[in-house]
């Protein structure tokens, strides 16, 4: 089983940018948490609110573990010192195989600045780091393409109807990104070569990947 950390600035930013991507890793078995570093409301009422979208979303795409740092949004800047403390206790309770979180270059500060502590972090405590494309990411270059299904993308859908405190949220609009954004990168023949139903995509950029001999070499005794 792989350990799957996801870190977000703000509650809806996983499952924006991978939620499809989260829930094949629960269906493979993979062991799957996401930690929001802010609230994302100012008031504890909107908190618990926020709190609770997540885990209602989290319940379609098999993730049961959420955590939540109590950064105010927008004062990101101001606490990157609380940021990385916050980030090694995190990694501390459970050592990921897997990290994922924002693209550095990000119109979002707070997006920002969570992608920077976490690399600061998780090349020192994990083994793989990967960026996910957010709505403000900017010269995002795809080093790797998942490609999702139809299921997959409905399940991604009714996962975000699980944020009505989010107006913004145009399923529409995501649902168009995922069936049309690998377009872009992958050239029209490998398209052609896709599996059957594979029609809708997430796109990602690695930070590091480390890959280890699938065969071990016997010991060579020299007389």
């Amino acid at each position: 089983m792989t350990d799957v950390l996801i870190v977000v600035a703000h509650p809806d930013d996983a499952e924006i940018a991978m939620g499809m991507r989260m829930r094949d890793h629960t269906l493979t078995g993979d062991h799957v948490r996401v930690h929001c570093l802010s609230p994302g409301a100012s008031t504890p009422e909107g908190a618990d609110r926020r709190r609770a979208e997540c885990r209602a979303a989290g319940a379609l795409l098999g993730v049961t573990q959420y955590s939540f740092s109590r950064i105010p949004d927008n004062e990101f800047v101001e606490r990157r010192v609380e940021i990385n403390r916050e980030l090694f206790r995190v990694f501390g309770e459970r050592r990921p195989d897997i990290v994922y979180t924002h693209f550095p270059d990000d119109q979002h500060l707070d997006h920002h600045i969570t992608a920077d502590e976490v690399t600061t972090v998780a090349l020192r405590e994990a083994d793989n780091l990967y960026y996910f494309r957010s709505p403000y990411s900017r010269n995002f270059e795809p080093s790797e393409v998942f490609v999702g299904t139809p299921t997959l993308l409905q399940t991604k859908a009714e996962a975000l109807q699980c944020f009505p405190s989010q107006r913004q949220l145009d399923m529409n609009t995501f649902i168009t990104l995922a069936t049309t954004a690998h377009r872009q990168h992958v050239h029209h023949r490998v398209v052609e070569r896709f599996p059957a139903g594979h029609t809708c995509t997430e796109l990602f950029s690695a930070a590091r990947t480390i890959r280890f001999a699938a065969h071990a070499e016997q010991k060579i005794s020299i007389s």
